[in-house]
């Protein structure tokens, strides 16, 4: 069975630092070392706050290293769809925040001299249906109008410059960029920590509870701060009020050898669905470049095919590239789509104190990770921000109410899983390497037997809200279907909004 490799900007320095193991009080308590952790704190201490942040695993080891890098202000969701649920100033709001986010990285870059490989691209959406020497659709005539009016620069043009692709008309979006993600963020925790703040790896935040500003750890250790920010990708101190309105998404992707110069170092978008998106990783060496193709997106928990769906990619990108190799790399990662196609990023729902989150990265991670670095820093400031009503967590959007009743009937039916069968009749059906669901009489049994025969078992209900997890045969986790936690092979918490291990089951 093919397995997850990691992407091939994941192999950056070390990016661990020691754990807390201590009490200490500051301004600001930021739990989570992603790209909006790290921006959040970065910015914070600029202005001369002081930053402590806690990371339960290491520096950017969640979906930050996972992300394809794009940073682009053409989103996902586009902006007919945009324009149609938050109206006009909100697609502006949008698309302005966006073009800031990629000037605001390449500014860091430059001030910190961060080697990241960080390159300004032209980004190129086509049609999967386009035809070469054709018009251009009507649906990327609209989607031009649409982001103009959001104040981008876009043009229709005859084709993208990639061969033997013919893309046939697409629209150029100028000035979009690409970035090696890790390397940045070890970028950003050097600058941070020059500047006085302090990262701890290894240390789980807990507990939220108790008097306002004070954040528990796995070992005991409490941060009393003026202020919290849960930048986890998921909030691992909310229960409900956020997710109702986003739902987890896995989306695969692949690296491929490729000669140096044979492909164009561009960003590439198609209109399928899932869509399909495509850059280049220019080599430094006399191996060639690398392609990096993402797509095939599922929502997380139902799909077991992972397999399958790396080799429709490929076969995908074999069908449209010229010169293409092996492939190096193999991987996935999850996003959280929110109903409207924008983050969470803001004040915690249901709460008047100085705690904030930021969620709902939408495929755009990187990008809604530093809008929440300049947003959260002007929050926590008492500052306004033109963007604070456009990404509030408490928002509500009649437009979006849709999707939001859609992924709810979905969540709904996940929980039947409760009711269902084992996948396995017996653990001794689970081969070396894999994992299952068994029912054990009224119990459900997340069971993994591990490379050496050696089976380990969890209960298979997520401790967040009690649905039941799936085998993820590709990243060898369990995933929970309904709103995306995950936890590794032997049932240990990875991703929230759990944040809480699998438990412990007798024999």
């Amino acid at each position: 069975m093919s397995r997850s490799t990691p992407p091939p900007w994941n192999a950056a320095d070390s990016l661990h630092r020691p754990k807390l193991g201590r009490d200490l009080t500051t301004d600001v308590c930021v739990v989570g070392a992603g790209i909006a952790g790290l921006t959040i704190a970065y910015l914070l201490r600029r202005e001369g706050l002081s930053v402590v942040v806690l990371e339960a695993g290491a520096i950017g080891r969640g979906q930050t290293g996972r992300t394809t890098a794009h940073l682009s202000s053409a989103l996902d969701d586009g902006f007919v769809a945009l324009e149609r649920v938050h109206g006009p100033a909100g697609a502006r709001a949008a698309a302005e925040s966006h073009v800031v986010a990629i000037d605001r990285i390449e500014a860091t870059v430059r001030e910190e001299e961060i080697d990241c490989r960080f390159a300004r691209v032209d980004g190129y959406l086509f049609s999967a249906t386009g035809v070469p020497g054709g018009e251009a659709s009507p649906a990327l005539l609209a989607e031009r109008a649409a982001a103009r009016r959001a104040g981008l620069q876009v043009e229709v043009v005859e084709r993208a410059p990639v061969s033997p692709l013919d893309t046939g008309p697409c629209l150029r979006f100028p000035r979009q960029a690409r970035i090696e993600p890790l390397r940045y963020l070890g970028g950003l925790a050097r600058a941070l920590e020059k500047r006085g703040g302090m990262i701890f790896t290894g240390t789980r935040a807990t507990s939220f509870d108790g008097a306002p500003g004070r954040v528990v750890t796995g070992d005991g250790s409490v941060v009393s701060a003026a202020a919290i920010v849960v930048a986890t990708n998921s909030p691992v101190n909310d229960v409900l009020a956020l997710h109702t309105k986003q739902a987890p998404y896995t989306s695969y992707a692949l690296a491929l050898r490729t000669p140096h110069g044979a492909i164009a170092d561009i960003l590439l978008w198609d209109d399928a669905d899932p869509y399909h998106y495509v850059r280049l990783e220019p080599g430094t060496g006399e191996d060639g470049d690398l392609l990096v193709v993402g797509g095939e997106d599922h929502k997380t928990g139902h799909g077991s095919d992972g397999v399958d769906r790396h080799a429709r990619l490929e076969a995908w990108a074999r069908e449209r590239f010229a010169a293409l190799g092996a492939v190096e790399q193999r991987w996935s990662g999850q996003v959280m789509e929110t109903s409207d196609g924008l983050a969470f990023i803001g004040r915690n729902p249901g709460t008047d104190d100085d705690v904030f989150v930021v969620s709902g990265d939408s495929g755009h991670g990187m990008t809604h990770g530093t809008i929440a670095g300049m947003l959260v820093c002007d929050l926590v400031q008492h500052r306004t921000s033109p963007w604070q009503g456009t990404y509030d967590p408490a928002r509500i959007r009649l437009a979006a109410a849709g999707a939001v009743v859609r992924e709810g009937l979905a969540v709904a039916r996940d929980y039947l899983a409760w009711i269902t069968p084992g996948e396995r009749a017996a653990a001794d059906d689970i081969r070396s390497g894999e994992g299952a669901v068994l029912r054990e009489g009224l119990a459900k049994v997340a069971a993994y037997r591990d490379d050496e025969g050696v089976l380990h078992r969890r209960s298979a209900i997520c401790p967040h809200l009690g649905c039941v997890v799936t085998w993820n045969g590709v990243e060898r986790t369990w995933d929970c279907p309904c709103h995306g936690s995950r936890f590794d092979c032997r049932g240990r918490v990875v991703n929230g909004p759990a944040n809480r291990d699998l438990a412990c089951v007798d024999r």
